[in-house]
């Protein structure tokens, strides 16, 4: 889960795993597989900088190297 700001100030996490765009509409928009959208305050670039935080957290907690794709670009 990442921690965001709804355009009122108040908090909403939401499940990183679950993004499927984002988008700067002038306020950032942020739309779920399932579909939900949410607007919040927090730029863009925060919020991917979030997502990749928490991505990183999760590959330490599992104790699995990062995976490389260098062995698809042939």
């Amino acid at each position: 889960m990442i921690t965001l700001h709804r355009l009122n100030g108040q908090e909403i996490s939401v499940n990183a795993e679950l993004i499927e765009s984002i988008e700067a509409a002038p306020d950032t928009v942020i739309t779920l597989v399932t579909g939900n959208r949410y607007v919040v305050k927090d730029p863009v670039d925060e919020v991917i900088a979030k997502i990749v935080e928490f991505k990183q957290k999760v590959v330490e907690r599992t104790g699995r190297p990062t995976q490389s794709w260098e062995h698809l670009k042939k």
